[in-house]
């Protein structure tokens, strides 16, 4: 990994309705994340929060089965440029959430300096609905979707150009909470998953080499995108979808160890932290805790 990260802060909350997970960057530095980071020897340049217009939650309420469309398309954008600036600088890009339609920006801003961008997408969910799949409506469950090129073109057309990444590209790791959409598309296009019940029957130890080999193989860069609803709610209580029965502390640690070991993180971003569900800072303290992992925190 690049020894310069660059902090993005997007304090997103109109891909979904619970209030509170715009104020995640902020949990997660007062968690100390730039400290954690610093320690490991990494330049932190933190560039602050991408705008987010408030007022749009009044004005844009739904269009088509999808909430907040246009302040969702335009904070894309915005971020999407930022997180594309910080590349061309040589510099890692972390970027903090918000909900997880951030992704849609992130990986708009990513995938066009790589040709075949790989990403773990490790979730409790596929996020692969449409606005013609979806059960709510809520964009947060729509990005991995959106940067395949599958959905309306305000999302999946961020930054010009569709789609940003390759179904056989993409591995899911966590998921235990899918859409029958979701399953269909899974099935259709060909995207690798590994749900709760393989991580249970292998191990997360054999999950994670089988996904780094798999993409090592195929991918010019792999972008990590850590939703901590993937944790189970026990670890990660202040989320906005808990899912009992997720990935462990323990788990998650291992898992951020071997990409670390590996060598194949090239960008990342950690979403879905909301303060006001939470316990004392509990789940912005993990994702410090595993961003401390990723890269290259040591017990020894």
């Amino acid at each position: 990994m690049k020894k310069n990260i660059s902090i993005i802060g997007v304090p997103m909350d109109l891909g979904q309705m619970r209030r509170g997970v715009d104020m995640g960057p902020s949990a997660i530095r007062y968690a100390g994340v730039t400290e954690r980071l610093e320690q490991l020897n990494y330049k932190i340049d933190d560039l602050g929060d991408i705008e987010i217009a408030r007022a749009q939650k009044i004005t844009d309420n739904q269009e088509g089965n999808l909430r907040n469309l246009k302040g969702v398309s335009d904070a894309s954008e915005k971020l999407a440029a930022k997180v594309d600036e910080v590349i061309t600088k040589g510099e890692f890009p972390l970027v903090l959430g918000g909900d997880h339609s951030i992704a849609i920006g992130t990986l708009a801003g990513v995938a066009k300096h790589y040709k075949n961008l790989g990403v773990i997408w490790y979730d409790a969910h596929g996020d692969l609905n449409t606005a013609e799949t979806s059960p709510t409506g809520n964009i947060h469950g729509m990005p991995l979707a959106a940067s395949l090129g599958i959905g309306h073109p305000a999302l999946t057309n961020i930054a010009g150009y569709s789609p940003k990444i390759k179904p056989e590209n993409i591995v899911i790791i966590g998921a235990r909470s899918l859409d029958e959409g979701e399953k269909k598309l899974i099935k259709e296009i060909g995207i690798k998953v590994y749900t709760m019940h393989e991580i249970d029957q292998l191990g997360m130890a054999t999950v994670m080499a089988e996904a780094i080999d798999y993409l090592k193989e195929r991918t010019d860069g792999v972008h990590l995108s850590l939703d901590l609803d993937g944790l189970d709610p026990h670890d990660a209580p202040g989320v906005g979808t808990p899912v009992l029965g997720g990935i462990s502390y323990r788990e998650s640690h291992l898992a951020m160890e071997m990409l670390e070991d590996a060598k194949i993180i090239t960008s990342a971003e950690f979403v879905e932290v909301n303060p006001i569900l939470d316990d004392k800072n509990k789940t912005a303290t993990v994702a410090v805790a595993l961003m401390g992992s990723l890269f290259g925190e040591k017990l020894l």
